[in-house]
């Protein structure tokens, strides 16, 4: 039970930064018609609504202090940091997305190497290489694999309809039969 809740979370947030591709692929623009920056903007303004009001919500409800100095500055210097990396991570995916990645190939690698970074992180933090069970090194292998093999077999769409493609063809060779040497 004790696990319940983080779990829970953990899965929230799975849900939810996985449907972040798919809702920022929406954003982009078919036309030309805007940079693929001008939904980076709306994005920094949800974090900026979500992760301010959530916090201070969070902050009243706990009844914590509203001070951030002193001995409370890690909480701000540590966050601060945090909230960094979380958006040059999400202009790198914007950026990703937007630049004609699509989905099903962009969040696996995002999510894959988001754990493994991890994984080499908590090793550093820990100085602890030499104690490392070989099945970590394998998990990352797994991880890897996984990636790779999700990325292939999600459904990319429909391929084209042979039909099409033959009638676009014979189109073409009927427009240049048509050509003679006389019209050049």
């Amino acid at each position: 039970m004790k696990l319940l809740f983080p779990i829970l979370f953990a899965c929230g947030t799975a849900l939810c930064w996985g449907l972040y591709g798919p809702t920022i692929q929406n954003a982009r623009s078919t036309t030309g018609a805007w940079s693929p920056f001008k939904p980076y903007v709306f994005i920094g303004v949800a974090y900026l609504v979500w992760a301010c009001g959530g916090g201070l919500a969070g902050m009243k409800i706990k009844e914590d202090l509203f001070t951030f100095g002193g001995v409370q500055s890690p909480a701000m210097i540590w966050g601060f940091l945090a909230g960094t990396l979380g958006a040059i991570g999400a202009l790198s995916l914007t950026s990703a997305m937007l630049s004609g990645g699509k989905p099903m190939f962009v969040m696996p690698i995002v999510f894959g190497g988001a754990v493994t970074v991890t994984a080499i992180v908590s090793i550093i933090q820990l100085r602890d290489v030499r104690h490392t069970s070989p099945l970590l090194w394998l998990g990352m292998l797994m991880v890897i694999s996984g990636v790779v093999l999700v990325a292939k077999y999600t459904p990319h769409g429909h391929p084209p309809k042979p039909a099409a493609a033959a009638v676009e063809q014979s189109g073409q060779s009927d427009v240049s039969s048509a050509v003679t040497p006389s019209d050049h």
